[in-house]
């Protein structure tokens, strides 16, 4: 369940083999942080056109890294059972190459992850390297002209030098096809060791060994050039930066197989997805779109399809992917349709089974993918006046979701959701409010919010020197704030009209009358001396 850099090569052919046979995949992330308070005019908008909300995130996106990634991976094992597999990658920016790495933390994302239980030893020291192909490629030039180094920190330079003086204290009295074991070398440290090693000393050989070991010899030079063009040479320049990518190989394969990719609330992941192991994100909204969908055909967004079930069956206001979770697992939405898959947790991953492990990314993803499929079921049973098959195949449940695929969640914002197949269509939102301000100098935004706050979250926004444009998501409350404020005496509250509030529309009309009026002068002036 829990993969970090030492066990990762390993698994790598196993996790393979399961993507290739797996009917979708799940995914979940946790980050060192979300939105960056430290960047001006960053916070999510009901204002934010999508291109405006991904200009906000992106900056975000580059600033924060991934901490942890969470894979459920669903597999239909015989007729009307899945099986899953669900892992947690920890994940740490790969330090072989030219540059360092910087990123942000936030100590509200830090102090909730310590919440649940995030194990920050195992991201800081086990963490699966990763680069995405601008950063590869960089490193490839590197190794080819030498020119490599290792950005180390102070544990790992203890390692190095640790090694380096057990070799050169060594050798002075070694002869040629003499051994030893350097031992407790872990993750990085095997290749780190041994490129610092055969660079520093053109009279020894490396091999690693089991058990976290590295054989050093005594050879002679002409020796070493043999052992340096074997094929068999586990620090061969595209073996190095195959250890380099680290979980990018992963990432590699389920960009290759193309099976449908489910999260939920996803935006953020996917940003994170093209930004860490693909490329630097874009600057253009609809590239990033493009490319999304070049390497993803299929994605579902749960927190789409939930709303759709929400609105068609008797289904609680629930916000939460567990509480969403939990109302499926318990709710006999569909007392006359055929029962739901069975979803059943592989015997490694059953500690899921017996305990909720939210927040932690493998959890967080098999969720995901267990509400897809039931939601998947009760739409399927929905759609149908004839009786739904007893087994309903995947394939029967993407054709239901068909509406869904590829729209992923939009959170307050000026569309409903973002459509990487297609247009984005613009959500149907409660009507703005315009606040004229009478006899209360100097106003800002933030005072206007905190005005307002009791009644409703408001998104405000400066129209003109004495007027403001709120948005609210709900209808209810600017109903309660259009009454509540009828008769304020300094804050008159109504609904916006563009033709009659916007300064631009008023600028032109004032321009149209100065015109008509100078048109006028001229017509009534001609005509005078006319006469």
């Amino acid at each position: 369940m829990d993969v970090g850099a030492e066990g990762f090569a390993q698994r790598l052919p196993r996790l393979r083999r399961r993507i290739k046979r797996a009917a979708f995949v799940a995914l979940d992330m946790e980050f060192t942080g979300l939105h960056s308070t430290s960047l001006q005019n960053n916070e999510p908008s009901l204002f934010d056109s999508p291109a405006e909300r991904y200009m906000k995130a992106r900056q975000s996106v580059q600033r924060f890294s991934l901490v942890q990634l969470g894979l459920a991976i669903f597999s239909k094992e015989n007729s009307n059972k899945y099986v899953v597999h669900s892992y947690n990658f920890f994940l740490f920016p790969s330090t072989l190459g030219i540059r360092d790495v910087e990123f942000t933390v936030s100590a509200s994302s830090i102090q909730f992850l310590s919440h649940y239980g995030f194990d920050y030893n195992k991201f800081l020291k086990d963490g699966i390297p990763y680069m995405n192909e601008v950063q590869e490629e960089s490193l490839r030039q590197h190794l080819l002209a030498d020119t490599w180094k290792v950005c180390s920190t102070n544990v790992d330079r203890d390692v190095l030098k640790k090694a380096i003086d057990e070799v050169t204290s060594w050798i002075v009295a070694a002869k040629e096809e003499d051994t030893m074991i350097l031992q407790d070398l872990n993750g990085y440290h095997m290749i780190e060791v041994q490129l610092v090693l055969r660079q520093a000393l053109e009279n020894v050989w490396t091999e690693p060994l089991e058990d976290n070991k590295v054989m050093v010899k005594k050879v002679s030079p002409e020796h070493r050039q043999l052992l340096e063009n074997s094929s068999d040479d586990h620090c061969q320049k595209k073996l190095i930066l195959l250890s380099a990518r680290g979980f990018t190989n992963l990432f590699q394969i389920l960009v290759k197989v193309k099976k449908p990719l489910v999260g939920h609330n996803m935006l953020m992941d996917l940003m994170h997805l093209h930004d860490k192991f693909y490329r630097p994100l874009p600057e253009s909204y609809e590239e990033f779109k493009r490319n999304i969908h070049n390497l993803f055909p299929v994605i579902i967004d749960t927190k789409t399809v939930t709303k759709s079930v929400q609105k068609k069956f008797l289904f609680p206001r629930v916000s939460s992917l567990m509480e969403v979770y939990a109302v499926l697992c318990s709710s006999n939405l569909n007392p006359k349709g055929p029962p739901c898959p069975v979803i059943a947790l592989a015997s490694g991953c059953s500690r899921y089974a017996e305990k909720k492990s939210p927040h932690e990314a493998g959890y967080d993803a098999f969720l995901c993918g267990s509400v897809l499929l039931m939601s998947a079921h009760l739409l399927l049973c929905r759609s149908t006046d004839d009786a739904v098959e007893a087994e309903p195949s995947f394939s029967q449940y993407l054709t239901v979701l068909a509406e869904h695929v590829n729209k992923v969640n939009f959170i307050r914002g000026g569309v409903s959701s973002i459509n990487f197949s297609g247009e984005d269509c613009p959500c149907r939102h409660p009507p703005a409010l315009v606040v004229h301000v009478r006899g209360w100098p100097g106003l800002t935004e933030r005072q206007i919010y905190e005005e307002f706050k009791a009644h409703c979250r408001f998104d405000v926004r400066r129209l003109s020197k004495n007027q403001f444009i709120l948005l609210s998501n709900k209808y209810k409350q600017v109903r309660l704030v259009l009454r509540d404020y009828r008769r304020h005496p300094h804050l008159q509250v109504s609904v916006y009209r563009h033709w009659r509030h916007s300064p631009s529309v008023n600028c032109l009309l004032q321009i149209s009358g100065i015109v008509a009026l100078w048109s006028l002068l001229a017509f009534v002036l001609g005509g005078t001396r006319s006469c």
